[in-house]
């Protein structure tokens, strides 16, 4: 397999991260996970706003270039014949002292990985798919806002739990915060709606600003949808109408059947995505065709 490194195209095998690259030594880091619709990012200017503004708050010299990544991208998806792809560009720190550093990180190495997009069943957008509730806490976030940083330790812990719970297959997990409240799933943001008004948990409880989170609510402002944004609880999830997750990949996927922590399931719309879920994915599809 063919990787982008630093702007240029190597194979797999000789792009190699140094042992004291801080991104390894202390998770100094960030990534974006994005696809392609018709071998084009969408919504790519929104993933490098998200990923400089990480990055200065970390003081890592990196600023994205929309049109040099587009190029770059062409060419890795060109050396792996790759039409459409799953896309994760990730900037590490860089070279540092063994400890903790005094000064920002000035030569931080940028790499960019492709693969195929995962096969995703029609039936999972109409039918839906398992949330289940675990007992992993979301941690809280490097600073003010939740980075998409490399320290990714909380969602892989999350993992491993959903695994080990026996959810069923391609279920996500929940996580709530230590207060109780919805936050976000392992790879997702969330959202529900009851009485024709959606609901999300708001960035003050710890979540990643997610890029679509954040297009799905213009979209449904669009459609003339109320979309409240606050601290919620598990019963009102259970309560809702309809809910569904998103992330840049799966795009918006309907929630069907809830899992408690005692492994007991709760359907929701009837085995069915809901109305608005249904809509507002509708809206996204032809969002990404601009």
């Amino acid at each position: 397999m063919n990787v982008g490194w630093n702007g240029g195209i190597k194979r797999q095998e000789e792009a190699v991260i140094s042992v004291y690259d801080h991104g390894f030594l202390y998770g100094m880091g960030l990534f974006e996970t994005f696809r392609t619709y018709g071998g084009r990012p969408y919504l790519l200017e929104r993933h490098l706003a998200r990923l400089a503004e990480g990055c200065r708050s970390l003081g890592i010299r990196y600023e994205p270039d929309a049109g040099g990544v587009r190029s770059w991208l062409r060419e890795l998806l060109a050396a792996n014949g790759l039409g459409e792809a799953y896309v994760r560009l990730t900037v590490s720190a860089g070279e540092g002292v063994l400890g903790l550093p005094a000064g920002d990180y000035e030569a931080p190495n940028a790499l960019l990985l492709v693969k195929p997009l995962p096969s995703a069943s029609p039936e999972v957008y109409k039918h839906g798919r398992e949330l289940a509730l675990l007992a992993t806490p979301r941690n809280t976030p490097e600073g003010k806002v939740r980075l998409k940083s490399l320290h990714y330790m909380n969602n892989i812990v999350a993992k491993r739990e959903l695994t080990a719970i026996g959810a069923s297959p391609g279920a996500e997990g929940l996580m709530l915060t230590r207060e109780g409240r919805l936050a976000e799933g392992i790879a997702s943001n969330l959202f529900f709606a009851r009485e024709g008004r959606i609901h999300t948990p708001a960035i003050e409880t710890g979540i990643l600003p997610g890029v679509t989170r954040r297009r799905v609510i213009e979209l449904a402002a669009r459609e003339g949808i109320a979309v409240e944004e606050g601290l919620y609880g598990w019963d009102e999830l259970v309560s809702a109408d309809e809910a569904w997750v998103t992330n840049s990949v799966q795009e918006l996927v309907p929630v069907t059947t809830l899992r408690d922590r005692e492994g007991r399931t709760r359907a929701m719309g009837g085995g069915q995505a809901g109305p608005i879920a249904s809509r507002l994915l509708a809206l996204y599809r032809e969002d990404t065709k601009q």
